[in-house]
């Protein structure tokens, strides 16, 4: 049985509610060095196989120049695959903070090959593919606009189509018009949901949004899942306990 993770840690920042917004754009900028050990040890406690992390900062002056996914793959001992999430063509890339702005794969098994693809659509472009020796994994952080979001859900299907292992998919999907939004992809690509009950992710102090995902094809059983419960990020983790069929 193998353990998935996918935690949106908001950069490290930590939680701020709606009424603190102020704060909450400050520490965007200052940051909130204190959080990190506790997301890290808070991880820790999953003994994670793979870990996706969407929204951490990888060496930024916000961070101290620390990188975020380093500090947590060396407490878990994961080799971990991580890059800007804007695309090399992006002026984001260039820009103090944002560059350093990033999603990263964390894991303990073996990995068979790493490929960092970009959406043509939207601003924050990366995905992250995973080649395990059974499986191919997926890292996404989709656009804030709908039509966006459709048209790199076309391009992450065709992704899918060149694979010829089962895959998974996981990341923040920034549903906000509801899960209706992955029914053609997950019709096309052949996936469901780990999240049967429709569970919400967002925001972790009170959760009435399903931003978060883990969707699988054929090949794959979930053998649990679970949103825990924690307000160290705006978005609660998603926990999948997944065997290969």
């Amino acid at each position: 049985m193998t353990r998935l993770v996918l935690y949106n840690i908001c950069y490290g920042i930590g939680t701020v509610r709606k009424r603190d917004l102020a704060l909450h754009g400050a520490r965007y900028v200052i940051g909130n060095q204190s959080n990190l050990q506790a997301v890290a040890d808070y991880i820790a406690e999953f003994k994670a196989d793979i870990v996706g992390l969407v929204e951490v900062d990888c060496g930024s002056l916000r961070a101290r120049r620390v990188n975020q996914a380093e500090v947590i793959a060396e407490q878990l001992g994961h080799y971990t695959a991580y890059s800007c999430k804007y695309g090399k063509n992006s002026i984001n890339q260039y820009l103090p903070i944002l560059r350093k702005q990033s999603n990263a794969f964390l894991a303990n098994d073996i990995i068979h090959g790493e490929r960092f693809h970009y959406f043509d659509e939207g601003v924050k472009k990366l995905i992250i593919e995973l080649e395990m020796e059974h499986y191919a994994i997926f890292l996404v952080h989709l656009s804030l606009q709908f039509k966006q979001r459709q048209l790199q859900l076309k391009r992450l299907y065709d992704l899918i189509s060149e694979t010829d292992k089962p895959v998974i998919v996981a990341g923040d999907m920034n549903t906000f018009a509801g899960d209706k939004e992955l029914t053609l992809f997950k019709q096309a690509a052949g996936m469901r949901s780990a999240n049967e009950e429709h569970l919400p992710s967002f925001p972790s102090w009170r959760p009435k949004m399903e931003l978060d995902f883990i969707l699988y094809q054929d090949g794959i059983e979930i053998e649990n899942f679970e949103i825990p419960q924690t307000t160290l990020s705006d978005h609660l983790p998603l926990v999948c306990d997944f065997s290969l069929r």
